[in-house]
């Protein structure tokens, strides 16, 4: 396949640590011409992310970078990923919480005793809800998983709505610039598809027809850095917030407030490795400032068809439990939130 190739650049730079998902901002290039022939891998390697600014400033250029490489990282990520060593080895059950994937699974089998998942979750405040989601000794395989990536010296785009997290990265195939390895794609559909679509339906059910839609990013907060997010409300149906340090990577503050319109408190709660909380899009929520540690996260959207989402929690309520375990048809859009 030929690419599209600009002028001469230097190699993409990381500076990523404990799993991070992204490389540093640096100025923007495309990729270095050579007199010999070049791998797709070889090629990605040798482009230059734009530059914070530019991305922060929603610049045509950084749109024209992603628009004109997304074919060469695909194939990029390929190639990286059929060397043995950089494949995610563990299995996907083995990741996740053993009672919840016991009861998932059951599930599927027999949508009649979804309570059994349903009894896993605890509603702490108002429309959001926390379980164990990854088994905490698993994450590690994940997390050596991820610090190869981090180190592919394939450009990645980091998630840039409200503000820049420099330390994360798109996961989703609709996203330009996302983490496109196939292990990793294949254990994404598999936490979207058969956990978080159906959990979701189960506790909110008014987003059925809603949430044939994803979209996931990975966040990091670090103190000194990308350490805080301001109150907002998501622009999905429900979203899902699995936090995926390790047991003994501890970190202070970063606790995520959740506003409760029906008190109108703010009720402030922590992550704890492999822990997730769901909620409803229009739940307004901020992460707290983060003292000192680092936090890192994987968030996941759903959302209707060109993103739509419910109007009211009471729509669509009427639903029997053997619909809430099944997969949507519709085929996957392009758009995105950012």
């Amino acid at each position: 396949m030929k690419y599209t190739t600009n002028h001469q650049s230097t190699p993409t730079q990381n500076t990523l640590s404990q799993s991070t998902l992204t490389q540093s901002p640096v100025t923007q290039g495309t990729v270095a011409q050579s007199t010999t022939a070049q791998t797709p891998l070889l090629m990605a390697q040798n482009l230059v992310l734009p530059s914070r600014e530019e991305m922060l400033q929603r610049a045509p250029s950084v749109q024209h970078f992603w628009d004109s490489n997304r074919n060469l990282l695909a194939d990029a990520w390929q190639e990286w990923e059929a060397i043995p060593s950089n494949q995610l080895n563990i299995e996907s059950d083995l990741l996740l919480d053993e009672k919840l994937r016991a009861a998932v699974t059951q599930a599927w089998r027999e949508p009649a005793i979804e309570s059994e998942v349903e009894n896993l979750w605890q509603e702490v405040s108002t429309d959001v809800y926390q379980s164990q989601f990854f088994d905490p000794e698993q994450i590690v395989e994940l997390r050596n998983y991820l610090d190869k990536v981090a180190a592919s010296e394939i450009p990645m785009r980091p998630p840039y709505g409200i503000v820049l997290n420099r330390y994360g990265a798109m996961l989703d195939p609709r996203s330009e610039g996302y983490l496109a390895a196939p292990s990793f794609q294949k254990l994404y559909r598999k936490i979207v598809d058969e956990y978080m679509r159906p959990i979701a339906r189960l506790l909110f059910p008014e987003i059925v027809g809603y949430d044939t839609q994803s979209f996931g990013f990975s966040i990091q907060y670090q103190a000194g850095k990308d350490t805080s997010l301001r109150l907002h409300t998501d622009a999905s149906s429900v979203t899902l917030n699995i936090n995926i340090n390790l047991p003994d990577e501890e970190f202070a503050g970063s606790e995520v407030d959740f506003y409760d319109p029906s008190t109108g408190k703010v009720n402030r709660l922590s992550f704890k490795p492999g822990t997730a909380m769901i909620h409803r899009g229009n739940v307004a929520h901020a992460a707290q400032p983060i003292t000192s540690g680092t936090r890192s996260n994987l968030v996941l959207w759903l959302y209707g068809d060109r993103m739509q989402i419910p109007n009211g929690r009471n729509q669509n309520t009427s639903i029997d439990a053997a619909q809430r375990w099944t997969t949507p048809t519709s085929k996957q859009d392009t758009f995105a939130p950012f």
